[in-house]
């Protein structure tokens, strides 16, 4: 197909680089490999450090190549802007001096990408999954996050030739339908691409096999991700933020839970998407020894159903 499978810190419980309970990034990099990854992400803005002898290191040692960095941050703010060029600067110089991944026949842009995700609203975080009851951000927030999005995406390009992609994530700004449907009349594809994440669109009461449809002609990059549907009927009654949402189990290994991937896997040869998917599973750090069993329970499940 075409297709390669690449994982994320996330599957690790790192989501926030500040969190006490993390563990290491070289643990995490040594269990990737083990799992059987050839690519993996370099998860949220100061976890992996920016010193890219020690990365280098430690990826050739496990035979992994970095596929995107991440800038998981307020992408909406003003005052913010200098701190997200920063974030394009670092992340950029640093995984353009890494060993490329080879790139598939008929893959639109290159890995790395540069994956744009808002985050850092409580107003938000707290309504994640609820689209009937979500704050939206006004026509002037919403013109800064467009300008803001615009100016990220082309320092990327211009300066480092780094695609960026835009990623809709429960608990932000660009969540639910309405908000992705004007992202992309608002920011042309030639500017910045669109990563959609099975497990986000499902949480927040999209369909993914028509989301990655109808989004086929805008769509560079895919993250997979399965929910345990109990939990998130649980939680969806609940008042509770997403990365709690999360820790209680939401996401499971692929194949455990409710997202159809035959389905899928038919959808991605249909719309002849070529290029890299990454499997993520946000949970607790705390829960962290069982992650190489669950990545490694999400790749069995997709090879056994031919990817």
């Amino acid at each position: 197909m075409g297709i390669k499978i690449a994982g994320a810190p996330c599957c690790w419980g790192v989501d926030d680089p500040k969190n006490p309970y993390l563990p290491p990034w070289e643990r995490v990099l040594q269990e990737a490999s083990q799992a059987g990854y050839k690519g993996i992400e370099l998860g949220p803005y100061g976890y992996i450090p920016m010193d890219i002898e020690r990365v280098q290191a430690e990826l050739s040692k496990n035979d992994l190549t970095i596929i995107a960095g991440t800038i998981f941050d307020d992408l909406v703010t003003e005052s913010n802007l200098e701190n997200l060029l920063h974030q394009v600067d670092d992340i950029c110089s640093l995984i353009t001096k890494l060993p490329p991944s080879s790139q598939e026949k008929w893959q639109r842009f290159p890995t790395p990408y540069l994956v744009l995700i808002d985050w850092g609203h409580d107003e938000r975080d707290w309504k994640a999954g609820h689209p009937d009851e979500a704050k939206r951000l006004s026509a002037q927030d919403w013109n800064n996050m467009m300008s803001h999005i615009r100016t990220l995406a082309e320092r990327a390009w211009t300066k480092y030739g780094v695609r960026a992609v835009i990623h809709p994530h429960a608990g932000g700004y660009i969540e639910f339908e309405d908000e992705i449907e004007k992202l992309l009349q608002d920011i042309p594809y030639e500017t910045v691409g669109l990563c959609l994440d099975t497990g986000h669109l499902y949480y927040s009461k999209m369909d993914p096999v028509q989301w990655l449809r109808d989004c086929a002609d805008r769509l560079d990059y895919i993250h997979f991700k399965d929910i345990d549907l109990d939990v998130y009927q649980r939680v969806m009654g609940e008042h509770i933020r997403f990365f709690d949402a999360c820790a209680q189990g939401v996401m499971c290994p692929i194949g455990q839970g409710i997202i159809d991937y035959d389905s899928i896997h038919k959808l991605l040869k249909e719309i002849n998407y070529h290029g890299y998917i990454t499997i993520e599973q946000e949970r607790d750090p705390r829960n962290s020894d069982t992650s190489l069993r669950d990545v490694s329970q999400s790749i069995a499940y997709l090879k056994s159903v031919g990817y």
